[in-house]
């Protein structure tokens, strides 16, 4: 009788290619994440958001601002004055928020990052068994998810790595971006965006400088929102307009508030 030909580990093959596929992926993903990750964060990261919020921050507070006290009928010297002091005590208020946000979320991340490394030292049967589930979640079989886990566990770095970008949603490699360069950029173009109202009263007085103002502001404002459109997907024009209102509209109230001050106080 013709001897069976031996039989093949040919069925082992294909789970443990899906495991290596499995394991290449997950952190393939991640790895390509610092990549799109940083590109995003030239298109849409703090540094970029903290400046369109500060140029926007610093055109709407001081043009309120300037307006409350010309509508209290302050004499453009003296608004001048009050729309530079508004604008250092606002650019500097701003950088320090700015760096103490984004500092406290870098701290807060590293403390999780630490407490998750110190996790799959002491207890690594847990850590596995939340890769298991994990990776179940997304789809794969109990055994395919414990192969892959038990690949992850053991490089430990890939391991946190993988764990920081799939269960805490953080990027080990950035961390939220430097708090320095999110604070300079709050602070600076806040600074730009505060001396636009405040421009006129340098070489304007009386009614002609308010207007002058508010025409510089108004052109701002468009400007700004256009910009803002492009962070947040809507119409240019629909942003525009919708920023334009929001500042005409503070500004309004502050020159309306400033009016009843004046008459109130000169009864």
């Amino acid at each position: 009788m013709p001897e069976e030909p031996a039989k093949s580990a040919e069925p082992l093959s294909p789970a443990l290619s899906t495991t290596e596929t499995a394991q290449d992926t997950a952190p393939a993903e991640g790895a390509s994440g610092p990549k799109l990750e940083s590109h995003e964060s030239v298109i849409g990261g703090n540094v970029l958001r903290a400046g369109v919020l500060g140029v926007n921050d610093g055109l709407v507070s001081n043009l309120s601002l300037v307006m409350g006290v010309a509508g209290a009928g302050l004499e453009a010297r003296a608004i001048l004055i009050t729309g530079l002091a508004g604008l250092l005590a606002g650019a500097w208020a701003m950088s320090m928020g700015e760096w103490l946000s984004v500092q406290s979320a870098r701290e807060l991340h590293t403390r999780q990052l630490q407490i998750e490394k110190q996790h799959l030292t002491l207890i690594p049967q847990l850590e596995h068994k939340e890769f298991v589930e994990m990776y179940e979640a997304k789809g794969l079989s109990q055994d395919l998810a414990q192969q892959v886990a038990t690949q992850l566990m053991k490089n430990p770095d890939r391991a946190l790595d993988t764990m920081a970008r799939e269960e805490l949603g953080i990027n080990p490699d950035d961390l939220g971006g430097s708090a320095w360069q999110a604070a300079g950029a709050s602070g600076v173009l806040f600074t730009v965006g505060a001396i636009v109202p405040v421009a006129p009263f340098i070489f304007l007085s009386g009614m002609v400088a308010v207007i002058g103002s508010l025409v510089a502001s108004g052109v701002a404002l468009l400007i700004v929102g256009a910009v803002i459109s492009r962070l947040t997907g809507r119409g240019a024009l629909f942003s525009a307009i919708r920023q334009l209102l929001f500042g005409m509209a503070a500004a309004g109230l502050t020159f309306g508030i400033g009016k009843l001050l004046r008459v109130s106080l000169i009864r």
